[in-house]
């Protein structure tokens, strides 16, 4: 990883600043991600079955895992929109637009949320895309390495560059349609280059609406004050409930990502890679949960991921 995005500055020690001189984004966020087999996923039995594997490998690798924060937790239930033109035109940009709405006892509650990212292997590309939208309530950044499996074998990583934003969609007043280029590209100026005067419209991707069902494991501790959450979720189509694709992932966060110690980072490194070999029968390589809904129809859009 290059020392230049880490510390917000370039080689010279001059501040690296977007084009209205507000400093680049920096990583606050490393995710590890095992992406794994959706239809091992029938019950809610299924996310402690994979949790006793999760939690021995973590014992062998001397990382600690407590349970305390998510005993009792029942499972979340969101529904994920994924949102592009007929020919993917975002996401063959390494663009990725959804919504996101958390259900309760079956209903939906609070606003909708809005998530604009932009996902590349090349972390100074992703740092300098300014992905900050032009609205006037409040948004949240979200700089994240994402730590994923190899695409071809089990026990080993590589890294996407996850530059995120996130805000509260409040779809009131519109005096133009929120599909439109236009609109997308005045909320989202990151777009104008993608869509240049273009009139076209973004739909539901695959005309697929998809129910996320996430439970929380517990905390693991990875020794220096790396503490990092960590899930199970699986995704499927709303109405005839197809298993499309289910998650591992634990995050951490930090302040600054050259802070965070080596030894640290080393170990969950070693958990990263024996978690996939133990489990290598649950894991599904050479995707992800966004790529496994593009791909549903057939006809795979270009990947940057």
């Amino acid at each position: 990883m290059s020392d230049k995005n880490d510390n917000g500055t370039a080689p010279d020690g001059a501040p690296r600043q977007y084009a209205d001189g507000h400093p680049l984004d920096e990583i606050h966020y490393i995710e590890a991600k095992i992406i794994l087999h959706g239809e091992r996923f029938t019950s809610v039995q299924s996310f402690f079955d994979f949790g006793k594997i999760m939690r021995k490998v973590a014992k062998e690798c001397g990382v600690d895992f407590d349970t305390t924060e998510a005993e009792g937790l029942r499972p979340q239930i969101r529904e994920v929109l994924f949102l592009d033109t007929k020919d993917f035109k975002l996401y063959n940009n390494a663009f990725i637009l959804r919504r996101r709405i958390n259900y309760e006892d079956g209903f939906p509650v609070g606003d909708p949320e809005m998530v604009f990212k932009f996902r590349h292997p090349d972390l100074e590309t992703a740092t300098l895309l300014d992905v900050r939208p032009s609205i006037n309530g409040q948004y949240r950044i979200k700089f994240k390495e994402e730590v994923l499996p190899l695409k071809d074998r089990l026990g080993g990583q590589r890294a996407l560059y996850s530059h995120n934003v996130e805000f509260k969609y409040h779809p009131t007043n519109l005096m133009e349609d929120p599909s439109s280029a236009s609109y997308l590209c005045r909320i989202f100026p990151a777009l104008v280059p993608v869509f240049a005067n273009s009139k076209e419209h973004v739909q539901l991707v695959n005309r697929t609406a998809v129910e996320e069902v996430l439970q929380q494991l517990g905390t693991l501790d990875f020794g220096k004050g790396v503490l990092a959450a960590s899930n199970v979720s699986v995704w499927r189509t709303r109405g005839d409930q197809h298993s499309l694709v289910a998650e591992f992932s634990y995050q951490m966060r930090m302040e600054r990502r050259a802070d965070v110690s080596a030894k640290a980072i080393q170990r969950s490194t070693e958990f990263f890679s024996a978690l996939q070999h133990a489990a290598q029968d649950w894991v599904s390589l050479g995707t992800t949960k966004t790529g496994a809904v593009y791909r549903l129809k057939g006809s795979p859009p270009q990947s940057h991921e």
